[in-house]
């Protein structure tokens, strides 16, 4: 309350010293300065307060696991994955989180078919859960000698880093552990021992592999932290989804439900399908361009039947 009496108060003092300037323009000279930098200041904090507002989700503040799925479509697709992780990392590193790669499935000669990542900070999982979904691709193919223009799709996973102690409980005889030899980078340890784990939950089916690490010991604890995000994850797509009943809004879960296009060709524009925020440059976009994307997400949820922002 007192942040919100100081932002208020500061307000009102900025209001005075203009209309003074107003009613004396040799005063408004000397009182230029100030107000543009007060004025500057202020709208600082109260996009910091706002920010906070609009993250205010369980887990929000948390940092986050990301996973990238080519769709159907081969070494198109592939690429389209690779370019997407390519993206999320340079966002990232814009914003100074850590990142590690958990565990990446190589495409046939380009590309990824599937990867896993790690996005360390505060308020990461709040602002990147808002990526969860398809993400669909419009260019001229790079693979097509006959330079055809392609779409293919990818999805989207994000999940919140949770800590050990999360209120979820996962029974051992509930998983089935499975080791393997891991592939890629790594030097000559990573491919001379089966390090590599692999959990699968078998009453809900999900799937996770970590190879990060050079023990198989910490592959697999790194192995249950993502299994226990994605588990809370399904609780939280739950919960959104019985929200979104509540409120009569209706989500078709599948491949159709795109939340975002990006057109390379014939012309260029990025769109976010949900909330309308849009850019004709593709290119700052794939270079890690996506707050004003992210901010649009976050905006839209407090018109869709949250919480209304303090007038």
């Amino acid at each position: 309350m007192e942040t919100w009496r100081s932002i208020g108060d500061r307000a009102s003092g900025l209001a005075e010293m203009a209309e003074m300037a107003a009613a004396d323009l040799a005063e408004a000279a000397s009182l230029q300065p100030d107000l543009e930098r007060d004025l500057a200041t202020l709208r600082a904090d109260w996009n910091r307060i706002e920010q906070q507002l609009l993250l205010g989700e369980p887990f929000d503040e948390r940092g986050a696991i990301v996973s990238i799925h080519a769709g159907a479509g081969g070494t198109e697709s592939q690429d389209w994955a690779e370019m997407l992780l390519r993206m999320y990392l340079r966002w990232a590193e814009r914003h100074r989180f850590k990142t590690e790669i958990l565990e990446a499935t190589e495409g046939e000669g380009v590309g990824l078919k599937s990867v896993s990542f790690s996005v360390d900070g505060r308020w990461v999982y709040g602002r990147l859960r808002s990526e969860r979904g398809v993400h669909r691709l419009v260019r001229i193919s790079p693979f097509d000698s006959q330079k055809r223009r392609h779409t293919t799709f990818a999805l989207v996973e994000v999940m919140p880093e949770v800590p050990e102690d999360a209120a979820i409980e996962i029974d051992d005889k509930d998983l089935r552990v499975d080791t393997y030899r891991a592939s890629g980078a790594g030097g000559q340890h990573v491919n001379k021992t089966d390090s590599a784990v692999r959990l699968t939950h078998l009453p809900t089916g999900l799937v996770v592999a970590v190879q990060s690490e050079r023990s198989q010991h910490q592959n697999r604890d790194r192995a249950m932290s993502v299994l226990r995000a994605r588990l809370i994850e399904r609780q939280e797509e739950e919960r959104e989804a019985e929200m979104a009943h509540l409120r009569g809004v209706h989500i078709e879960a599948g491949w159709g439900n795109q939340i975002r296009s990006y057109v390379l060709q014939p012309y260029t524009m990025v769109k976010d399908l949900r909330t309308g925020v849009e850019t004709s440059n593709p290119t700052a976009v794939l270079d890690g361009d996506l707050d004003p994307f992210i901010e649009g997400y976050l905006r839209s949820r407090v018109g869709d039947g949250d919480p209304a922002l303090p007038a």
